[in-house]
């Protein structure tokens, strides 16, 4: 029954996102950022439901059921804290601007080798963030049905991939609305069972408010205060999020949905993390051998609960990897390959049509890492632990500090690129995980410097790219000055890039 209620939830997503894909109207401009006409209510629910994925439902129950509230709720607070910030300062700024992608930014702000750079490290946090969302649904196909996990990620793959290829941002703003009534219903349900059969129990040192966890090394602070630095700031460099805020139809609409966006993200959140936790100290649920939500549903809940939290699982995760492989596509097409909008009437559009091909070695990439790298909640916070790292000086100075220049990205980029990278092969542990993705045996970094290696990284980024734009000077004729962001461009003209 569980895994028949949830195949009609997916059916239902899947025929939507088809069925709005004649929306397009094969004009690239529908299909990546919806004729820039969506309102608060798809936009806001987009939004949602990008932040609210697997990593940060199921991910989040199996580390705050590990290690405390703040290692799992500390994902989607992050996420909260992150669309709250893009509301205050960039929302509108960026929505102004015209851009079909977030590559389209570093283009016009720097050269073409920062758009090159920029470009080919976003696309590769991206496919790790797909990644995540691929891993819940393998696991969720191998516990409940016969097949492998690797059938279930692949699975998934295809399934999303059915209705993004033809449909674009419009469908994965559609399928949103659904996905996010079913995720904020599955929620709300799940509390109140849990609070009725259970109450809401927490281990001892392991709540809200045991702040060791935000303050004490051996606790765990390190880590869970790099993974609200990396997912709060690091994801502002985020091209789902800033797809779904160039679609708004004015700045203020943008706006609002962020704050919309962040006040769900911050609640759901909440509520998976507090329900992990009873699990825990009630049941003694672990999860060791399955993600501890699976067990907790298949073992202990009525089946229609059961049925409804895991629709809302992979409508969480379905929508992220929706909106993770439409921008990715389009980062490689538009700002790596150099194919822009023809916008002539009649003419075809090869930016549709080659976004649509690149979608194919994006979710291959994407199904390599799932299988991987099987950890839920690790690979969102190390795909925004590497944006953190290398782009996000880039990204906020290039857009506030006129001193910003091309060299300094470049330089801040490969800077703390390579500092993480060093550090990510000689930490053993990964966010808590053992670091089975990169590490390299050595007696020189011990697992204690878990967490720390993060904002080091993005120090050094940061501190590189000032010095060097302290010391370099613009070029006029490669770097237009987008401080103020009060740049004029038609809401249907192809935007003027460098």
């Amino acid at each position: 029954m569980i895994i028949t209620g949830v195949a009609l939830t997916v059916l239902v997503v899947l025929v939507v996102g088809i069925a709005v894909a004649r929306k397009i109207d094969g004009d690239s401009a529908n299909y990546l950022v919806a004729g820039r006409q969506l309102g608060i209510p798809l936009v806001a629910v987009a939004l949602t439901t990008a932040a609210v994925d697997s990593n940060a439902t199921v991910g989040n129950t199996d580390l705050s059921s590990a290690y405390g509230f703040w290692a799992g709720a500390s994902l989607a607070l992050g996420l909260a804290i992150c669309l709250t910030i893009a509301g205050l300062f960039l929302a509108k700024p960026m929505n102004r601007m015209g851009l079909f992608t977030l590559g389209d930014f570093f283009a016009r702000r720097y050269n073409r080798p920062v758009e090159v750079t920029s470009s080919v490290l976003m696309i590769f946090a991206f496919t790790i963030l797909l990644a995540g969302n691929l891993v819940a649904c393998g696991f969720l196909v191998e516990y409940f049905t016969t097949m492998s996990y690797e059938v279930g990620v692949v699975l998934a793959v295809l399934l999303v991939l059915a209705y993004t290829i033809g449909g674009g941002i419009y469908s994965d703003a559609y399928t949103a609305v659904i996905q996010a009534v079913i995720t904020v219903v599955a929620t709300v349900t799940l509390l109140f069972w849990v609070m009725t059969e259970y109450g809401i129990s927490v281990p001892a040192g392991m709540g809200p408010f045991d702040l060791g966890q935000l303050t004490d090394t051996s606790q765990g602070a390190a880590i869970n205060w790099a993974t609200l630095i990396s997912l709060g700031i690091g994801d502002l460099v985020a091209i789902d999020f800033m797809q779904r805020i160039f679609a708004a139809r004015s700045p203020e609409v943008a706006q609002k949905s962020c704050f919309i966006g962040a006040g769900f993200t911050a609640a759901i959140g909440i509520v998976w993390s507090l329900v992990a936790l009873t699990a825990a100290s009630e049941l003694g649920l672990s999860a060791e051998s399955a993600p501890i939500m699976y067990q907790l549903l298949d073992d202990f809940a009525p089946a229609i609960l059961a049925v409804l939290v895991l629709s809302g699982v992979v409508a969480a995760s379905f929508s992220t990897a929706s909106g993770a492989i439409l921008a990715t596509s389009a980062v490689a097409v538009r700002n790596i390959v150099g194919i822009r909008r023809e916008v002539e009437p009649g003419q075809p559009d090869p930016l549709l049509r080659w976004t649509r091909v690149a979608m194919i070695p994006v979710v291959l990439i994407g199904i390599f890492l799932a299988i991987r790298v099987s950890q839920t909640g690790i690979l969102l916070t190390l795909a925004f632990d590497l944006m953190l790292a290398c782009l996000i000086a880039p990204f906020l100075l290039g857009l506030f500090w006129s001193r910003s220049t091309s060299t300094a990205a470049l330089v801040g980029t490969g800077v703390g690129l390579v500092v993480r990278v060093v550090l990510l092969m000689l930490t053993p542990t990964l966010y808590g995980v053992p670091n089975d993705l990169l590490y390299v045996d050595n007696a020189l970094v011990g697992a204690g410097f878990d967490g720390w290696a993060t904002l080091v990284s993005a120090a050094a980024g940061v501190i590189a790219f000032v010095v060097t734009s302290l010391l370099t000077t613009s070029d006029p004729e490669e770097e237009k000055d987008l401080v103020s962001a009060n740049v004029t461009v038609s809401r249907d003209a192809e935007p003027d890039l460098v």
